[in-house]
């Protein structure tokens, strides 16, 4: 979750800084965001790989450990399912 949230708040910085120095360049209205958007993007990719790369670990990890607890949870759930039935 950390990772997620680290990764999430410097791409919204990105974007942030990507508006201020657009705007000072001159650009305004929706060309502003789409340039934003789009310089904002880049820089992400070129400058959060490393970043990135922990998340997705991060999510992965979170994801195997799911699938883990997975089947304790489905036989819970069908126990219970019975014992509804057979009331």
């Amino acid at each position: 979750m950390r990772a997620t949230f680290a990764y999430t708040s410097a791409r919204i910085l990105l974007l942030v800084v990507s508006i201020v120095l657009l705007y000072l360049a001159g650009a305004r209205g929706l060309l502003l965001l789409a340039l934003a958007f789009v310089v904002s993007g880049i820089a992400s990719f070129v400058l959060l790989s490393r970043q990135r790369d922990i998340m997705s670990g991060a999510l992965l990890t979170r994801l195997r450990n799911g699938r883990a607890r997975a089947p304790s949870f489905r036989s819970r759930l069908e126990e219970g399912a019975r014992a509804e039935d057979e009331d």
